[in-house]
């Protein structure tokens, strides 16, 4: 016998579909620029980096500033300045401003949901009284069962919750991103310091 569906759990889930369109609206467009907090998850090492962010998709740059969470003994902590247009990467070491010039190979990947993804699924995280709507995506394709993309975007705004990439179907990042504002408050952020005139071709450790 079929149980009788409560009228909340109807409410929210109508609400979600006028909300957000449900698949047939198509991606939403994904800010440009915004200044924010990220957690990186490497799963395969288990290594975790928490950053400040500066994203400015429309020039392709990306400032990374490496968060000290703990005292962790003989750690290094590095910022990084990255500049696709002109195929270049700055690693800054935070003490001692030590500074690294290494070319950029891989092509500039935007936070922003592919025109082509796949829509996934749509659903509220957090819980009553204190939710957010959002909408997932992916890479996955008809012919292949498969994502190597997931993204996870919030409808109003399509502000990046989540991301998650798998290369190889063995090496699976995933980015978490909050505390989000809009805009790059100080665009001097893109401009490596003066000890980059001198940098040296190899990455650095962070270890000691």
């Amino acid at each position: 016998m079929a149980l009788p569906v409560p009228v909340t759990v109807l409410v929210l889930v109508l609400g979600g579909l006028l909300a957000g369109g449900g698949a047939g609206a198509g991606p939403c467009q994904a800010p440009g620029q915004w200044e924010g907090r990220t957690v990186f998850y490497r799963h395969g090492t288990g290594r975790i980096t928490r950053a400040a962010v500066s994203y400015d998709g429309p020039n392709q740059r990306l400032r990374i500033l490496e968060e000290r969470k703990a005292l962790i003994p003989c750690k290094k902590f590095f910022e990084y300045i990255l500049l696709y247009k002109d195929a270049v990467m700055f690693q800054i070491e935070q003490v001692t401003k030590l500074c690294s010039k290494i070319a950029l190979t891989e092509p500039w990947d935007p936070y922003d949901i592919p025109a082509n993804s796949t829509y996934e699924d749509q659903y509220y995280i957090g819980g009553p009284g204190d939710q957010i709507m959002v909408q997932e995506w992916s890479d996955r394709k008809p012919a292949r069962k498969l994502e190597s993309w997931v993204g996870i975007y919030t409808v109003k705004d399509c502000y990046p919750v989540q991301e998650t990439y798998t290369k190889n179907y063995s090496v699976t990042t995933s980015t978490r991103f909050f505390d989000l504002q809009l805009g790059i408050a100080d665009p001097s952020v893109f401009t490596p310091p003066s000890t980059c005139q001198t940098a040296q071709t190899r990455r650095m450790k962070d270890e000691c």
